[in-house]
């Protein structure tokens, strides 16, 4: 929270009054705590910036495991590590062609979820 000029800490909720009317409207309106967790752990995908850009990547094009090492300068074994963690969130998808494997994001709402935060980071 942003503190104003001259404030030494966030306002607080001074008061023991609870309205009760907002909490069980709201508590109807949550869903379940595994639902929470869940969604934290697809978040924690896109606290490694490797990630990000792997996943920034396929954005633009379908690429290969070989691609994607030589665009950010890692190692084949690296990227391979990364996309199935990535893989295995349903974050990314592939196809086979003989030997070769192309990695894509697994579906629109992964694009969302980057196109949102990157308008958020240049707001």
């Amino acid at each position: 929270m942003e503190l104003k000029k001259g404030q030494d800490r966030p306002p607080t909720c001074d008061c023991d009054v609870i309205h009760k009317d907002v909490v069980d409207s709201v508590r109807g309106k949550m869903a379940p705590k595994e639902e929470y967790n869940r969604l934290a752990t697809l978040y924690k995908m896109f606290a490694d910036g490797t990630r990000v850009q792997i996943l920034n990547a396929l954005d633009h094009s379908e690429m290969c495991v070989c691609d994607l090492a030589v665009l950010l300068g890692m190692t084949k074994s690296a990227i391979s590590h990364q996309l199935k963690t990535l893989r295995l969130l349903n974050l990314v998808s592939f196809r086979k062609e003989g030997q070769i494997v192309f990695y894509s994001l697994a579906d629109s709402h992964v694009k969302d979820i980057l196109d949102k935060g990157f308008e958020h980071i240049n707001e």
